[in-house]
């Protein structure tokens, strides 16, 4: 039996779709009248207190997220293999946002849209794309993707992640021994790391004020589209202020939705959106979920299955 416990999507639309992918496969929602020992397999986003109550025959969590950084802090997390959701409509999606982000930064969008307000004709040209250097934090599925999108377009690019990656055109760097020498040679920081304790908060004052300041002439720019706890929004809020940084792209915040509050909404080279850079769209994550239970059950082993040791 597949059990859906889903907040803030459409739980029922989800149900349906599985149940017309699994066939006779019973598809359960929290409603309805079913044995939670009968469960194998439970599907979960932003799961409840409680979402994991009486599953005691659990085969397998499945994730409908690609971070399972907020699943992991669940007090009642049983000890199941955890599979993340992978997906190439998934990559794309954010690969999109990623390029429209660095595009847009490399062109100096901030420098034009303040000449536009002031009625300011300054014929400013901004650098040729080789002479940009687009660094990206994390090296996994979705940065390795962001990678293939943006190497076409002339941008020089290299790579932070926990080990090192040897990818065609990318400087890659590894580890914390050489993260001071990824941050001085690059431009624009994108981050698409996993949120772990080693990870919290790495976009802060120290990291900003180590990216290269001969590069952009508004200054360097960071780009999240990963998690709101990898960011200190104090510390953006002051380097927009003081140029240490030239603008910042964020569509992740340590509280959301972000507080009406947040000094961060009225900065103009700070550029919000709410949570969007990648959705898990349903018709993809059903037949990928599907598959999955379906060779499981029939013998075969889980893919994309998170380590509990690393977070990811």
């Amino acid at each position: 039996m597949l059990f859906l416990h889903l907040t803030d999507v459409d739980e029922a639309s989800w149900a349906r779709a599985f149940a017309e992918a699994l066939g006779p496969y019973p598809v359960v929602r929290r409603d309805d009248d079913f044995d939670p020992a009968d469960v194998r397999y439970i599907f979960v986003w932003k799961p409840k207190a409680g979402a994991f109550k009486g599953l005691s025959q659990l085969k397998a969590v499945l994730s409908l997220g690609a971070g399972v950084d907020a699943l992991m802090k669940h007090p009642d997390l049983p000890d199941a293999p955890i599979v993340r959701f992978v997906d190439a409509d998934l990559s794309q999606r954010m690969s999109d946002y990623v390029v429209a982000h660095v595009t847009m930064h490399h062109r100096q969008f901030s420098r034009f849209q303040a000449d536009q307000k002031a009625r300011r004709w300054s014929q400013f040209y901004p650098p040729a794309a080789s002479e940009t250097t687009v660094g990206i934090m994390g090296m996994g599925v979705l940065g390795q993707d962001a990678v293939k999108r943006l190497r076409p377009l002339g941008f020089a690019l290299r790579s932070w992640s926990r080990t090192a990656k040897q990818i065609e055109g990318v400087e890659g760097f590894a580890g914390a021994e050489e993260f001071d020498a990824f941050l001085q040679g690059t431009d624009i920081l994108v981050n698409l790391l996993p949120l772990t304790r080693d990870t919290a908060g790495i976009l802060n004052t120290e990291t900003f004020r180590k990216l290269r300041r001969d590069g952009l002439a508004s200054g360097p720019v960071i780009i999240n589209a990963a998690r709101g706890g990898h960011q200190r929004e104090a510390d953006i809020v002051e380097a927009l202020a003081d140029g240490t940084l030239g603008a910042a792209s964020l569509d992740v915040f340590e509280t959301e939705p972000l507080p009406k509050t947040s000094p961060l909404w009225e900065i103009p080279n700070c550029y919000i959106t709410p949570h969007i850079a990648a959705i898990s769209n349903e018709a993809s994550g059903v037949r990928y979920f599907a598959r999955v239970i379906q060779d499981h059950e029939a013998g075969k082993p889980l893919v994309n299955v998170v380590d509990r040791t690393l977070g990811y």
